[in-house]
């Protein structure tokens, strides 16, 4: 992609109620632009991470046997009624009303219409076990829209639901889901904790948050190196105690992003919404069902509080916009020939590559490429006498080589 052609727009100045790390910076390097508190645009190169992050998520949740499905944003106060949370969490809906008087809401979350879905096909043990999934936006009236992309009021979210015949076979499946958080996680490039947390109304037995730690976090976490973990609400022992889980080791505290959670719903909603099932024995039950959300927009605004400098974003390899960024610094026609072609070989490679072939200045350009945050940079100068600059974005460090041995170079990289 040559750069004149796409629409990439840096900006100097940006709203001064833009406090977080990752407003900042993804608002400058043009990857979102807000509407307004906790609404943001998704620009050219804010789509293509988000679009990477969901290939991601998409493909761990099909690996645990997810079944892609894609809901309504839009429910009715009917459905919400029968589990009583219309008026329970009635500060956090968008209410309204549309034709005719009905009233609706859009969704924050969607175990009311999963499970209307389940009722009407489910109706034997034989339809059991099952996992639905949807990548989807969600719409919250957040009272404190002010972290950029780690609380808005509309955001894009991956739900997963798990359908079970007992308790049992959700325990099992509900520790699959949490490695493949943790598989998923690493393949971000997020470094994340599983820590401990309440199961709240649903379940006796602890859910689990997924914090990235952070100084720039809202919660607070106390863990140890052995991996013992949990969070301040179910916490009983302080900073500089011996852990609970190893006995040896002290336990920490630090702040983090929540980046996912996963719970066992249990009997909750199926109780609710009367969604049965005939056992092999001839009787009635309850599903057992289990929720795993995981914030796919939230992640972006991780990544950057989690990866950056003083010059910009650091993009991990697998959810960066582009793999390489390469620069024509020049203007004579011989720089201008050399980028042409080292842009056409590294295409013919199928190396998503994006060429910055402006008529800028060549501080412009290095200076937009470091906020931007390609994690590799290649310079065609007339310095570079024939050969490439070649230099990763997270280091100080740039050589020049061939083009052969750039491409090669660039394919180890993202091995």
């Amino acid at each position: 992609m040559k750069q004149s052609k796409y629409f990439i727009k840096t900006v100097k100045d940006i709203a001064a109620d833009e406090v977080a790390i990752n407003a900042q910076l993804l608002t400058k390097a043009g990857y979102i632009d807000k509407l307004m508190a906790g609404v943001y645009s998704y620009l050219p190169l804010g789509v293509r991470v988000l679009n990477n992050i969901k290939q991601i998520v998409r493909e761990e949740m099909e690996k645990v046997g997810g079944n892609e499905v894609l809901m309504p944003a839009l429910q009715p106060k009917s459905l919400w009624s029968e589990t009583g949370r219309w008026d329970e969490i009635k500060d956090v809906l968008f209410q309204f009303k549309g034709r005719g008087g009905t009233d609706m809401c859009l969704g924050p979350t969607h175990e009311e219409n999963v499970v209307d879905i389940a009722r009407k096909r489910v109706s034997s043990y034989k339809d059991l076990p099952f996992a639905l999934f949807q990548i989807q936006d969600k719409f919250r009236n957040e009272p404190r829209a002010k972290n950029g992309l780690l609380r808005g009021r509309e955001f894009s979210m991956k739900d997963l639901y798990s359908f079970h015949t007992d308790i049992e076979d959700l325990r099992t499946y509900y520790d699959k889901v949490k490695q493949a958080y943790l598989n998923m996680y690493e393949r971000l490039g997020m470094p994340v904790i599983a820590v401990e947390a309440s199961g709240g109304s649903f379940s006796k037995e602890f859910s689990h948050e997924f914090q990235t730690l952070t100084a720039s976090g809202e919660d607070t976490v106390f863990h140890c190196s052995c991996g013992w973990a949990q969070n301040k609400e179910i916490a009983k022992v302080k900073k500089g105690a011996k852990c609970p889980a190893c006995g040896d080791g002290v336990v920490m505290m630090s702040k983090g992003i929540e980046v996912g959670n996963i719970f066992k719903l249990n009997q909750k909603y199926s109780k609710t919404m009367n969604l049965m099932f005939t056992t092999a024995e001839g009787k009635q039950e309850n599903v057992f069902m289990g929720c795993y959300g995981f914030g796919v927009s939230r992640a972006i605004g991780a990544i950057v509080e989690i990866s950056h400098d003083k010059d910009g974003i650091i993009w991990p390899k697998n959810v960066t916009p582009f793999q390489v960024h390469l620069l024509s610094l020049g203007t004579d026609n011989k720089v201008l020939e050399e980028a042409e072609e080292v842009y056409k070989k590294l295409k013919k490679e199928n190396i998503d590559v994006l060429y910055d072939d402006r008529d800028e200045s060549v501080g412009v350009k290095l200076k937009e490429a470091d906020l931007i945050g390609i994690p590799l940079r290649l310079i065609v100068s007339n310095k570079t006498n024939g050969l490439i600059e070649y230099k990763e974005r997270a280091s100080d460090d740039a050589r020049k080589v061939a083009v052969d041995d750039v491409i090669k170079l660039v394919k180890k990289y993202y091995v």
